[in-house]
């Protein structure tokens, strides 16, 4: 892990893998006047900000939670801003991703996509592939539940077809047929806008993850707010079950 140092004091060491619950978006535009779309516009600018930051600093991994299952539920407008602003974001910053050595990977189910939105998330994994520096992990038409059925679903099938046994059934085994199973798990899961759950994202892998919570919208987080959260995961003692260092 890269040690930083924030404000000039002896450096600590950035989590490897942070994940961001990007919330707000719509909030921010109510209290401005402006139309949702807008905030979602200010939202891609701020994952903008926040790509880069996130790879000066020093984070492995940055999960980003682009658009979940249940967001299908939202009006047919919204929806197809947002999409809109999913291929904007890929045909305008995939350059700029593979130019700085950032990798590109996808969660979620692919099966329900429409054919040219799947293509351009294939596309940017594709590009990137063999691309050494920070991964970006982009959480889209995902849903943490689903991804558990998915996994068991895999699982099951292994058991009919691979002859593996019920018994060699383990949380680590069950692991391996989550949708990366490659990636360590998060250090830091990050949601904006006050919002304090989940909702549905990263619920197995964030078993032992520190959360924080800031009440910045989206639109407005930059790298700066990015620090305040690392900051605060230094000042949390990682257990994991077990018992502090000082034996408490």
């Amino acid at each position: 892990m890269a040690k930083v140092s924030f404000d000039g004091t002896s450096g600590f060491e950035v989590p490897r893998h942070v994940a961001i619950i990007m919330d707000g978006n719509g909030r921010w535009a109510a209290a401005r006047g402006l139309p949702r779309g807008e905030g979602h516009r200010r939202g891609v600018e701020a994952l903008r900000r926040t790509v880069r930051a996130a790879g000066e600093i020093g984070i492995g991994i940055l999960t980003i939670f682009a658009f979940s299952s249940e967001n299908w539920s939202r009006p047919q407008s919204e929806i197809r801003d947002l999409l809109g602003l999913l291929r904007l974001f890929i045909r305008k910053d995939l350059s700029e991703l593979n130019r700085n050595n950032v990798r590109v990977r996808v969660i979620g189910d692919r099966e329900t996509l429409s054919d040219d939105v799947r293509g351009l998330l294939e596309e940017a994994e594709e590009l990137t592939r063999n691309n050494s520096g920070m991964t970006l992990v982009v959480a889209f038409n995902y849903g943490a539940r689903q991804e558990i059925a998915r996994a068991a679903q895999r699982i099951a099938e292994a058991v009919v077809s691979r002859g593996l046994s019920p018994a060699d059934i383990s949380a680590d085994k069950l692991s391996e047929f989550m949708d990366a199973p490659d990636l360590p798990d998060p250090d830091l899961i990050i949601r904006t806008s006050g919002e304090q759950r989940l909702s549905n994202f990263l619920l197995w892998q964030s078993a032992y993850s520190e959360l924080v919570f800031m009440p910045t919208f989206w639109p407005d987080f930059d790298r700066t707010t990015l620090e305040q959260a690392i900051s605060e995961y230094a000042r949390r003692e990682r257990r994991f079950g077990g018992l502090a260092a000082a034996g408490t």
